[in-house]
This record gives C-alpha cells, sequence and structure tokens, in this order.
C-alpha cells in the first residue's frame, strides 16, 4: 500500500511474540511531507507488527483508525477484513464491497468457489481508490490442485479481479495430499513472477502445516480458520505463533449464534458496545485477523468501530472460558487427510 490517503504513526511493540501488539492511540503526522510519510511507514514495517493509519471514507467525511500486522513476507495486512462468503454474485456482493471500502475497509476476502470474485474487483475499481490501497485475498478452490490447474487457476482468479496482481492468495483446505505440494509450489512461483504478494493457507491443522514444510520453499504467511471464543484451537495458535504465521479468524461471531450468550451480553453492556464488538475486539486481543461478513452497511461501520476501547485481562480470561469445540460450518483441520 502508498500512503497518499493514510497517516501514520510507529508504534512500540511489548511484546514481540504477539502477531497483533496491542496499538495504542494513533498519533498525526500533519506536518511531514508525503515522502517523508513512506520512509516513516517504510521504517514501521520493518521495525514492528503493528502499525496505525487514519484513512478517510471515500467522501472525505469521517477518518476510522484501522491496524494492520506484519506478515512474513514482508507486506502489511489490515488487521480487519470484510468477508465475502454468501454473498450472492452481481449486485448484492458488488454493493457490500463498495459500502465496506467507503467506510473505510481496506481489506476484501474471497475465495474461486464462492463465485464472487468478479464483483469485489469491479467494486474495488469502481471505489475510486488506487489499487494498492486495498489489500484483496482469495483463495484456491481444490478442484483446481496440481501444478498446471493451479497455474491456470491463479490467472483466471487475477482476470477475474481484474487486477494484474493478488496481496494474498490461500490454499482454501488441506485438500489431496498428493497433489498439496504441486499446488503449492504454483503459487511459490506466481510469487516470483510478480502476480503474488503473500501466500499461504485456509483450513489447515498443524499436521497439514509440518507436511507442507517438508516440501515447501516458502512459507505460509496467513492461515484462515474458524477463530471464535468457542473454537479456539490452541493448538494451531501455539504452532502459528511460533513459526510467525498470522492467523485469520473467519466466522469471528460464530455466523451470529452466539450474539445472544449471557457472558457476551453482560461484557458488552458494561462497555457500552455490541456484542459482535466484543467478539471482534477478542479476536484482535488474541492476535488474530477477523473477518466478519455483512452486507448492511450499518453492521460494517460498527463491526469496524473496534479500536476505540479495549477488554481487560478478566473479561479476556472469562470470554476463554467459553471454549466448547464449536464448528459452524465444515471441519477440513479434523476431516482432511495429512
Amino acid at each position: 500500500m502508498r500512503v497518499a490517503l493514510l497517516l501514520l504513526a510507529l508504534m512500540s511493540v511489548t511484546d514481540a511474540r504477539e502477531q497483533q501488539p496491542k496499538c495504542p492511540a494513533q498519533t498525526s503526522l500533519f506536518g511531514a511531507a508525503l515522502q517523508s510519510l513512506e520512509s516513516a511507514w517504510l521504517r514501521s514495517a520493518e521495525n514492528t507488527r503493528c502499525w496505525s493509519f487514519a484513512v478517510k471514507d471515500t467522501d472525505g467525511e469521517e477518518t476510522v483508525n484501522m491496524n494492520a500486522v506484519r506478515l512474513n513476507s514482508g507486506h502489511m495486512l489490515p488487521s480487519v477484513g470484510l468477508g465475502v462468503y454468501k454473498s450472492a454474485s452481481g449486485g448484492e456482493c458488488y454493493q457490500a464491497v463498495l459500502s465496506a471500502l467507503k467506510l473505510g475497509y481496506r481489506h476484501i476476502d474471497t475465495a474461486q468457489i464462492y463465485g464472487n470474485e468478479a464483483d469485489v474487483g469491479r467494486a474495488v475499481a469502481d471505489s475510486g481508490l488506487p489499487r494498492d490501497q486495498v489489500f484483496i485475498t482469495t483463495k484456491m478452490w481444490t478442484s483446481n490442485w496440481g501444478f498446471d490447474k493451479a497455474a491456470a487457476g491463479i490467472r483466471q482468479s487475477l482476470a477475474e479481479l481484474g487486477t494484474p496482481y493478488v496481496d494474498l492468495f490461500l490454499l482454501h483446505a488441506p485438500g489431496d495430499p498428493a497433489t498439496r505440494a504441486d499446488t503449492w509450489r504454483a503459487l511459490e512461483e506466481a510469487v516470483r513472477e510478480g502476480l503474488i504478494r503473500s501466500i499461504g493457507v485456509s483450513n489447515f491443522g498443524v499436521p497439514h502445516l509440518l507436511k507442507l514444510a517438508e516440501t515447501a520453499s516458502v512459507k505460509p504467511a496467513v492461515n484462515q480458520i474458524e477463530l471464535h471464543p468457542w473454537q479456539q484451537r490452541p493448538d494451531v495458535e501455539a504452532h502459528c505463533r511460533a513459526e510467525g504465521i498470522v492467523l485469520e479468524a473467519y466466522s469471528p461471531l460464530a455466523k451470529a449464534q452466539k450474539l445472544g450468550d449471557p457472558v457476551v451480553r453482560q461484557v458488552a453492556e458494561r462497555l457500552g458496545v455490541t456484542p459482535a464488538q466484543v467478539l471482534l475486539r477478542w479476536s484482535l486481543q488474541k492476535g488474530f485477523v477477523p473477518l466478519p461478513k455483512s452486507n448492511s452497511p450499518d453492521r460494517q461501520r460498527s463491526n469496524l468501530d473496534v479500536f476505540r476501547f479495549e477488554l481487560g485481562a478478566e473479561d479476556m480470561a472469562t470470554l476463554d472460558g467459553l471454549e466448547s469445540g464449536l464448528v459452524t460450518g465444515w471441519d477440513p483441520i479434523a476431516n482432511n487427510p495429512v
């Protein structure tokens, strides 16, 4: 990302082991020239995993504060993204992404299997934002596995998205062990060709990650899995933290199944926020990058408004205690062979 619309502040890191350190309030650099701002941003990217920026919405009327993490590839990942799973192709997905970008989202997560890559690309183009100010993730579906099919699938996704590169390309699931290594090699080759900035995986358990490491030349930058207080995957979290792999949380709101949980509601009422905001803030403070999904501008705005408050240690411990092994969708971590 470039910094034409960004006001950056270098952040201190209190625990280098955290993928998403706790970030204090943002400090503006209004007096600095653009070149100095960009230089400061690049230095911060080298020295810390956490940086903050303020970005105006596309009407220039409001400013949204956003944090981000540095991936092991060196690229920066905005720490809240919009997921578009089940956003219908056509008007629904297009309008959802356009609305999110207007409100200040700079991270959109799609996938080949969602069937809406073209809508994401069209919304990014129509937003008026420079391409390098929007972080786009897509995922390789298992029907495109194998080196040649994956190479073609990468180019097909680029064509659908209407972009010369993708910021992050993930293997959508562990899939077939017989073709996994060759599929990963296709992603590695696309990075060398400049078609992809960072590569990663989704729904990989520790055994899947260890098996991939036997043949991979490039370590995954991200592992995207279902994460919320009722499904915490402590073994995956510990392994990814040790390996410098950022965990992205899909279904961070547990598909709205637990928004009425009395523990969550009690915390929300005391802090004057919504249950969804409590769950997203929990995710951020755990070091995850949550990907809430919403087609509603009001809920999108609320889901982004999670940097103005913190959960105390007691609240975090209480939410941690909700672990129950809940899986709200599919579970390739458990069901895909190693």
